[in-house]
């Protein structure tokens, strides 16, 4: 190790006082790090630092170690971390990698970071798919390609890099997971603490949920009470936020019930919080059995196991793929997956038998021996020594670095206002300047927008604080529906129905709403309720005349085949749908004139959308080549002497062998191009739609007719539209929800595959 080069290294990942097994592995390895190699503190240790993943707008009491903070959810924050570490103290970057802990789709706003940054990167992959999403392989290439190296905890690991990823063996080193250097001895010590002295104690770890297979070891345990009825099993854990969002504490609570029925409720115990390492070790430490009884094969790597073996316990395990290599050798016990007779006969015999448990014992703890922090620290020395090294000899000279690539900077998505318009009953129509204005009441046209707005938001970031307005639109949507099965629109600030039938455009905005609630609603009931709107509404759609009503409901019937692509009922409706708008415009189109009325009025890029949505789902070119011919021309009738986008105005709009009414210009009419330029180049991905993306999401910032911005960044509110005097100054909540649905795309365009990508 006297050949090892000490680095400096900036770690980047969750951490202390964040309550997740990433933030104390980069705490554990930070400490390693400044105390083996540097030997230091952590705490004083200028040669080792932090750089701390918040979950959404949730802020810790950090200790002065992180030197910098970036929200997982702002992409502009990975920027500016970047620019942060190029000009850092810091010689290379160590990046904790799991994908569900960076922003973007399949976490893939931390290539934004990478993109800029100029330090030699390491990548920890706590993470190995056998069967990635396209996405998820896309990422992992591209933070591969970014890396010197990549670390992986198991043989496993490396294999599937290889296999599945096709990723170069020398790029990859294998670190074992770090741990604790705990002592071996007696358990009985440490079981008073937990009140089980003199009793034989298994325990299990980790995150509840129904994959972990906590009722087979429940029954196991009811089997072997009878010649063991001092037995004492703890489950310790707090329930997994995912199965507590989706069903509370439901599975923990039949797993308890489980325990009465099986009468080992004496036996079993429930220690339902998070511990820390500490306090983790006490309890491997005062355990004679260890058991995992996950359910499922593909778990590339565990800390808690790893945590187990070292403090000496005698593991039991199923074999999933880290279990299989870390208790190879007789350093545990493996039964299979799902097998009670199994886990009954394994218990039974290191029960039964002191030798054979402490053989496990001894054999997992010299094992672990390797694994302990400070070797661990050393490894890591040594790959960040070797990144650096390679980095100088690959750096050009200064005078022939090149220029870093334009980057698209945009704006961050703050729902502030949509807050301040949305109550416990809707979303408040008109605003007074940036006021709500209750005299007006609500409108369900714009409570659909809200819920594409706050579904989108929570696909894209995962934004959990974005949920109680969803489900609040959602409500206003259930309570509008009528008797038949369609929807009123107009509602007062009293909460009564100022109307017993909404138009047809309000029936194709809840269709396209409900359709994207049963694609990514963030709850199955949630989900289960637009899927039962949706189809009562649905056959309405057959006798429905207006051309963008039907267009919503096509952008609908897409988002509803998403989650059910099976359901031919809907798939032979959007084909219908599909077929009136393009017959409509056969009809009417001619050369100078690619419309389907003699008027062009509002919200004209739907039309244009639908068009090529469907031509997509039904991979009939005719169909995304008229949508991309109508929106072509869209965006030539409203381009500006100076090439900007000016909007036809809803001052008497564009009527046929007429000019163009130059002003009401409303937002509305951008976000639909703009949806419809992410379609066309989605179709074909001719990269001038990215460009008329851009042109027409820079409307709203003065690139316009009037050269003024439509976006209040005080407020986070959108101006109503633009006037001949300039912006309309209210700030009402459908040209909110234009800007913010523009705005979510132009994100989602910068989070997709490379060749969607702006700038």
């Amino acid at each position: 190790m006297s050949d090892t080069t000490k680095r400096s290294v900036a770690m980047i990942g969750s951490y202390v006082p964040r309550r997740c097994g990433i933030a104390t592995f980069t705490h554990d390895l930070s400490t390693g790090i400044a105390e083996s190699v540097f030997g230091e503190p952590l705490s004083k240790s200028p040669h080792v630092g932090i750089i701390a993943l918040n979950d959404h707008d949730e802020t810790y009491a950090y200790d002065a170690q992180v030197a910098h903070e970036l929200r997982d959810h702002v992409k502009e924050d990975y920027r500016n971390a970047a620019d942060f570490l190029n000009h850092s103290k810091y010689e290379a970057v160590c990046i904790q990698h799991e994908y569900g802990i960076y922003g973007g789709r399949d976490g893939d706003y931390l290539l934004a970071m990478l993109d800029r940054l100029t330090k030699p990167v390491i990548c920890t992959l706590h993470t190995v798919l056998a069967e990635p999403s396209p996405g998820q392989y896309r990422v992992l290439r591209e933070l591969v390609d970014r890396s010197a190296t990549v670390v992986v905890m198991a043989q496993r690991a490396v294999q599937m890099l290889v296999e599945v990823f096709n990723i170069s063996p020398a790029k990859i080193s294998l670190i074992h997971h770090g741990v604790p250097d705990a002592p071996f001895g007696d358990t009985e010590p440490f079981k008073r603490r937990f009140e089980v002295a003199g009793r034989p104690t298994i325990l299990t770890f980790g995150l509840l949920g129904p994959n972990k297979g906590i009722e087979n070891m429940i029954e196991a345990v009811a089997r072997v009470v009878p010649e063991h009825p001092d037995l004492a099993y703890i489950v310790l854990g707090a329930t997994h936020p995912g199965v507590r969002r989706e069903s509370g504490e439901s599975y923990r609570l039949g797993l308890e019930k489980l325990a009465d029925q099986l009468r080992v409720t004496d036996n079993v115990a429930f220690h339902n919080r998070y511990v820390s390492l500490d306090d983790l070790c006490e309890y491997l430490c005062a355990s004679d059995i260890y058991v995992t009884p996950y359910r499922s094969e593909q778990q590339i790597v565990s800390g808690t196991l790893a945590y187990a073996v070292a403090c000496g316990c005698a593991v039991v395990s199923t074999p999933y793929w880290y279990a299989q290599e870390i208790l190879a050798d007789d350093r545990g016990m493996l039964v299979p997956f799902d097998d009670v007779d199994a886990l009954v006969d394994a218990l039974h015999t290191l029960l039964g038998d002191d030798g054979r448990r402490t053989k496990l014992r001894k054999s997992a703890y010299d094992f672990g021996r390797s694994m302990v922090w400070s070797n661990v620290a050393w490894e890591y020395a040594k790959v960040l020594d070797a990144a650096v090294k390679e980095h100088v000899s690959e750096s050009p000279p200064p005078t022939e670095a090149k220029r870093p690539a334009m980057r698209l900077t945009l704006p961050e998505v703050r729902l502030d206002h949509l807050h301040r318009m949305s109550d416990d009953t809707g979303l408040l129509q008109h605003a007074v300047h940036a006021t709500p204005d209750r005299r007006h009441g609500y409108s369900v046209d714009d409570v659909a927008r809200g819920m594409v707005v706050t579904a989108t938001r929570y696909r894209l970031f995962k934004d959990e604080k974005v949920l109680r307005l969803f489900d609040t639109y959602l409500s206003c949507i259930h309570h509008a529906c009528n008797d038949t099965g369609r929807f009123r629109n107009f509602m007062s600030y009293e909460r009564r129905w100022l109307e017993q039938d909404g138009s047809d455009d309000c029936q194709g905005r809840v269709l396209w709403a409900l359709g994207c609630g049963v694609a990514h609603a963030p709850h199955s009931l949630s989900r289960e309720l637009c899927e039962t709107l949706f189809q009562g509404l649905a056959p309405h759609f057959d006798k429905i005349q207006p051309m963008r009503s039907l267009a919503f409901a096509i952008l609908g019937c897409e988002y509803f085949l998403r989650r059910n692509p099976n359901d031919t009922r809907i798939a032979d409706m959007m084909g219908r749908l599909a077929s009136r708008i393009a017959e409509r415009f056969d009809r009417n189109e001619s050369a100078d004139w690619r419309w389907f009325e003699d008027v062009v009025t509002y919200d004209n890029g739907r039309l244009s959308q639908a068009m090529i949505v469907a031509g997509m789902h039904f991979n009939d070119e005719t169909m995304v080549a008229r949508g991309c011919r109508v929106l072509d021309w869209l965006l030539e009738v409203q381009t500006g002497d100076g090439g900007q986008l000016s909007l036809i105005g809803n001052e008497g709009w564009l009527r046929r062998g007429q000019t163009k009414a130059e002003f009401d210009q409303q937002p509305v009419e951008v976000s639909a191009l703009v949806s419809a330029c992410q379609a066309a180049f989605r179709a074909g991905g001719q990269q001038r739609y990215l460009r008329e993306m851009r042109r027409c999401f820079d409307w709203f910032l003065g690139s316009n007719d009037q050269k003024k911005p439509l976006i209040d960044f005080k407020t986070r509110g959108c101006f109503d539209g633009l006037t001949r005097d300039g912006v309309n100054a209210n700030q009402g909540a459908e040209s909110l929800l234009s800007w913010l649905m523009s705005l979510l795309i132009m994100h989602e365009m910068q989070t997709g595959d490379p060749t969607q990508r702006l700038g």
